[in-house]
């Protein structure tokens, strides 16, 4: 069953390709490659062409465009949506590099419309077709710390993919492992390194796929380096080690990315400054302490979404969603429209901040999570980030643990093509609701 999966798999993907690649290559051979300064030759139309392929497959993986058993059909077509704009901009950029005019866009904007077309009835016609010939999987939650495991795949909605028919607690299990003889998936939710130890090599003796929700420690050696010495295989952890060079090309993109996005946002800048002083005659901007880098404190800058008055007690409030009596109206669009957040590009500039990285948490807050988990405090090893890990895998109700787990994920893989993919993910979640949904997790 596994391996006529993937078969099928493979083959529904080669057919997303070439339907989403035909448009762009008519596109190409019908307007765009006699016009240009220097026509290419038969090669260099294929080389495009290739290109285009090799792009969209990029963006189609970053976006898991792909993930038909996981994703309900707006999300497929919303994945495939922005990996098609994706990639007929760059080659639209392409197009202008090699030609000494500003070529056309209306060719391969007609392009784009049919390739967003074709992108739909493929994901409805894969979504129906995957679950009408591939039941639901057969599986168990062991669990430790995760007995809520079993509600969590019935609100993500992934009962089509996920049959659960055995929940134990891991004592329970490990007295009779035989328990999980017939399943395909098992998940193990925040269990310990000797008994998961056990599970895993039962089930992979008996073919069993294995989802493993990791602890702390796990998620800090996910970054380990393979080495060897002694003629041993050694697992090196340096914990966050950042070196030279990709600290100052860290840098030098914060610099012009946030130039570049304080340039082009001033309009809608000015205009939000324009509509919180007439509503209430209040400060434009909220001034926040956070801690960044070392447990370094700054002054993050938003607009202010709240009375003026949000925190006449003194103390430190959790907002309370949109309910919030204390959020404006002019508050209420901005933040939901992540507007509010558009002056820690000034953050950045500074220096205080950078694009991607753990987001800055107040210092009591910091505290009171600290006092709960000792560890949270490694999320100060990195400096302070507008965007991460936490804000494109999580949502605005995630747990504090979830959210200091996603974090040390990204702090276990530093680099800079990380940073560039959960930038490019920032773009995809920015506009889903699921994203900001849920109350009482952020501080204003």
């Amino acid at each position: 069953m596994h391996v006529k999966r993937n078969l099928l798999f493979c083959f529904a993907k080669g057919i997303n390709i070439l339907i989403i690649t035909v448009p762009f290559a008519y596109c190409w051979y019908d307007y765009y490659a006699e016009r240009l300064y220097s026509p290419f030759f038969r090669r260099g139309n294929w080389a495009m062409i290739a290109l285009f392929m090799a792009i969209y497959i990029t963006y189609v993986k970053l976006y898991d465009a792909y993930a038909v058993s996981t994703s309900r059909i707006a999300e497929l077509i919303y994945s495939q949506g922005l990996a098609v704009l994706f990639t007929d901009a760059i080659l639209y950029v392409i197009t202008y590099l090699l030609t000494k005019f500003i070529p056309n866009p209306l060719p391969l904007l007609e392009a784009l419309f049919i390739q967003l077309v074709l992108s739909v009835l493929w994901s409805v016609a894969a979504h129906k077709f995957y679950f009408a010939v591939f039941p639901p999987i057969v599986s168990a939650v062991i669990y430790d710390r995760r007995p809520e495991l079993e509600a969590l795949v019935s609100r993500y909605r992934m009962e089509k993919k996920f049959n659960i028919v055995l929940t134990k607690d891991i004592h329970s299990c490990l007295a009779d492992l035989k328990m999980l003889d017939g399943m395909e998936a098992v998940f193990l939710g925040g269990i310990h390194s000797h008994e998961r130890n056990i599970l895993l090599k039962y089930c992979m003796a008996k073919n069993i796929n294995v989802y493993v929700i990791p602890r702390i420690g796990d998620t800090i050696m996910s970054g380990a380096e393979q080495t060897h010495m002694f003629h041993l295989p050694i697992l090196h952890v340096g914990w966050f080690h950042q070196p030279v060079e990709y600290l100052i090309v860290k840098r030098l993109m914060d610099i012009a990315a946030s130039l570049a996005a304080l340039i082009v946002t001033m309009p809608i800048m000015l205009l939000t400054a324009f509509f919180i002083r007439i509503e209430d005659g209040g400060a434009v901007f909220y001034r926040q302490k956070r801690l960044t880098k070392g447990g370094k404190e700054f002054n993050l800058i938003k607009f202010r979404s709240m009375r003026m008055d949000a925190e006449k007690e003194g103390e430190a409030r959790l907002c309370e969603g949109d309910g919030d009596s204390r959020i404006t109206k002019t508050g209420r669009f901005i933040r939901r429209h992540r507007i509010d957040e558009l002056p820690q590009f000034i953050n950045i500039l500074r220096g205080e901040m950078t694009l991607v990285g753990p987001r800055p948490e107040r210092p009591e807050i910091a505290k009171k999570y600290t006092e709960e988990l000792p560890e949270f405090a490694l999320r100060l090893k990195a400096k302070a980030g507008l965007t991460g890990y936490a804000q494109v895998y999580g949502k605005y109700n995630t747990q504090p643990y979830d959210k200091l787990q996603m974090d040390l994920m990204y702090l276990s893989h530093p680099g800079i093509i990380e940073d560039l993919r959960i930038l490019f993910l920032t773009v995809k979640v920015l506009f889903q609701k699921e994203s900001t949904e849920g109350v009482g997790k952020e501080t204003i």
